[in-house]
């Protein structure tokens, strides 16, 4: 399955034509996309236009589902940060941690366009999905 991230969604809801907006477009009906509860929020509180809003739910209910969260992916997270800032790499948000460590546990390709996924692809494995010309 394909996590997509809120740095591609938001570009895709906007019809911004981009490489993982593509990309995204390629993927969606033919390969499982799985969203998580948090990208869901802060796609939506996005979303001022009611009809967008509407328009998106319905598109995302289409989708997997999961919940990023939990005791296990909280712990892992937490454990990953502190890895990176050992080797002095800051990842700006916690929520990014979350995601990472989420698809990580769940074995879930990631297709996202934010630079603090790279650390976890480089140090613990994450999975992502490239782009054509990235």
């Amino acid at each position: 399955m394909i996590f997509v991230d809120s740095s591609v969604w938001i570009d895709y809801i906007r019809e911004l034509e981009t490489p993982h907006t593509l990309k995204l477009d390629e993927i969606l009906g033919v390969k499982r996309v799985v969203i998580g509860d948090l990208v869901l929020a802060e796609v939506l509180q996005g979303c001022n236009d009611p009809k967008v809003f509407d328009e998106t739910v319905q598109l995302f209910a289409r989708l997997d589902f999961t919940v990023i969260g939990g005791y296990r992916i909280a712990l892992g997270a937490a454990k990953n940060y502190i890895e990176l800032r050992k080797k002095g790499i800051t990842i700006r948000k916690t929520i990014d941690t979350l995601i990472a460590t989420c698809c990580i546990i769940h074995n879930y390709e990631l297709l996202h366009n934010d630079r603090d996924f790279l650390p976890f692809e480089q140090y613990f494995g994450l999975k992502c999905v490239l782009p054509e010309g990235i």
